[in-house]
This record gives C-alpha cells, structure tokens and sequence, in this order.
C-alpha cells in the first residue's frame, strides 16, 4: 500500500473518529443521525492541519445539524442535484452538457467529503466506476467527433491506481478529435501525498494536461501541498485554482486576498470563484448572489 493510501484508508469516518466535537451525548447523537444521510470522510493528514472548532478546514469538513434543515425546509429551493447533471447523462458517469466539451466521472471517492459538496447526492457510493462504465464513456466520446474538450472528475481522478490513471489518459488521447485533457481536482490541497514523481511522469506523456485545483483557504497551502504543486507545475501542466465562496470560512475579500496570492507565488493561477450551489444541505454555507458579486469585482480590482 502507497503512503497516501495509508493516509486514505485511516480516515475519520464516524462521529466518535471528529475533533473538537461537544461532549453532549444528544448533540452526537442528533450528528451520527446526519452522518447517516450525509457521510463523513477527512484523511489522517487532512485531520492533523485542524485546529480547532473555528478553524476553517474544520468548518469544511467536519458535519453540523445545520446539514439537515434543508431536508425539512420546501420553501429554500435547495435540491439534490441542482444543476440537473443526471439529465444530461447519455450514458453512465457521463456529462454531455454543452457541444464540444464532456465530464467523464473516472472515480467516486475524494481524499475528503466536503460538506458543501455539489455532488452531496452520490456521497457513500462506492468509489469505484467500472472498466465497462469507463469503456461506455470513451466509447461515447470516440462516436462525437463534436467532443474535443474532456474533464476529467469524480470524486478525484487523482485516487486512481498510477496503471489505471495512464490507461485512461492513454485511451482518450488515442481518440483523433481529444484536444484538451483536464483534471478536476482537490488531491493537491486535501492529500499531498498522493503526488509522487512516477505519477507526475505518467501525466507529463499526456500532454496537453490542465488542472483545475480546489482551493478554499490559505490555512490549506501547508509546506506539502506547496511540494505537491511545484511537482506538478515543473512537469509543465497548467495549473488553475477553483475556489467556492463559503460563508464563515472565505467570504471576506482579505481572505480571499491572501489565498490568491500565496496561489500566485504557487504558479496557480486563479481561475474560478464559483458561488456555492444550490445543493441540499449546503444552505448554511451559501452567502448571497451580491455579496459574491461585490467581493469578485473587489478582487479585480485588486489583482488588475
């Protein structure tokens, strides 16, 4: 087993596994009850940067009853996949939403459960998709000369196997019309260790490679993350940052300021904000429409 499949496997996963947890039996009671609807996972690294019950890695990942006020609430809009990714399926695993570019989910897991996650409907599945599902979706690829631009996401890409990661790259880049590869991802912020020098060899013969990094907050950029990205940035891979804006946690433009920044000094460019989705049981992190739209045009201003 690689050490970063060490770190994976000795996730918190139960209430009882969480820092910084109140020590009322009703208060963890109402939380296992959460955890049952909404599962926990943060890796034994990703556990060790947690400070304290105010830190904002803890907010990200650790759950709260407030998880559950969307279950009980028809008037806030929230739902299960609100950008209606099941609808544009053609097949399984498959996102086919605008002409040129598709999403192709290669994987289930994540090195942690984000508590805002979009994806909040599939957490708990197994981790893994198929070699037949995988075999659908190139297959679908191959048959639309139209798709030139493929995503890479999940769960991570970056939690498959070194050996099944470089097949599916390779398949895809076998495909004539495949122009650009991406990869969405959160394994360089969440689970560094999982970069080593045979898997950034294995990304640099797939050229040309993009990655979409998910960064949320400066207290992430540890001294292993910041190897883990200059490993990436010396193979030659672009590197773009997504960031969600969450309430309590990155919604203050100083915040916001900083991470950039240090992104910057990464060889990161920041490429994303997005506003938080309208997913169930995300609602206590959203922040509102123009409170997002102020704090961009603030920052535009600022990196100009």
């Amino acid at each position: 087993m690689e050490p970063w499949q060490k770190l994976l496997s000795g996730s918190a996963v139960k209430v009882e596994d969480l820092p910084f947890i109140p020590d009322s039996e009703e208060y963890r009671e109402k939380l296992k009850r959460v955890s049952e609807i909404f599962p926990i996972r943060i890796n034994s690294y990703f556990l060790e940067q947690i400070k304290g019950p105010n830190d904002p890695l803890w907010k990200q990942v650790v759950p709260t009853l407030e998880e559950l006020d969307d279950l009980f609430n028809s008037d806030n809009q929230m739902e299960s996949d609100p950008l209606n990714e099941e609808g544009d399926m053609p097949v399984p695993e498959l996102i086919h939403r605008y002409p040129d570019r598709v999403l192709l989910m290669v994987n289930n897991q994540c090195p942690i459960i984000c508590r805002f996650c979009t994806r909040k409907r599939k957490i708990g599945f197994s981790g893994i998709v198929t070699r037949e599902t995988l075999r659908q979706g190139i297959e679908y690829i191959r048959n639309h000369k139209e798709v030139r631009d493929i995503i890479l996401s999940g769960g991570d890409p970056l939690l498959v196997p070194d050996k099944e990661l470089d097949r599916i790259l390779a398949d895809l880049r076998a495909i004539p019309h495949v122009e650009i590869i991406r990869i969405g991802t959160r394994v360089p912020g969440a689970l560094p260790q999982r970069i080593s020098q045979n898997l950034c060899s294995i990304l640099k013969k797939h050229h040309p490679l993009y990655f979409n990094m998910h960064f949320n907050h400066p207290a992430e950029l540890t001294p292993e993350v910041e190897k883990a990205c200059n490993m990436l940035a010396d193979t030659g891979i672009p590197l773009g940052s997504q960031t969600v804006l969450l309430k309590g946690v990155n919604d203050d433009v100083e915040t916001m300021k900083t991470l950039m920044r240090k992104l910057l000094k990464l060889r990161i460019k920041p490429y994303y904000i997005y506003q938080a989705d309208m997913t169930m049981g995300t609602n206590h992190f959203r922040t509102t429409v123009q409170k997002g739209l102020v704090d961009v045009i603030r920052l535009d201003t600022e990196f100009q």
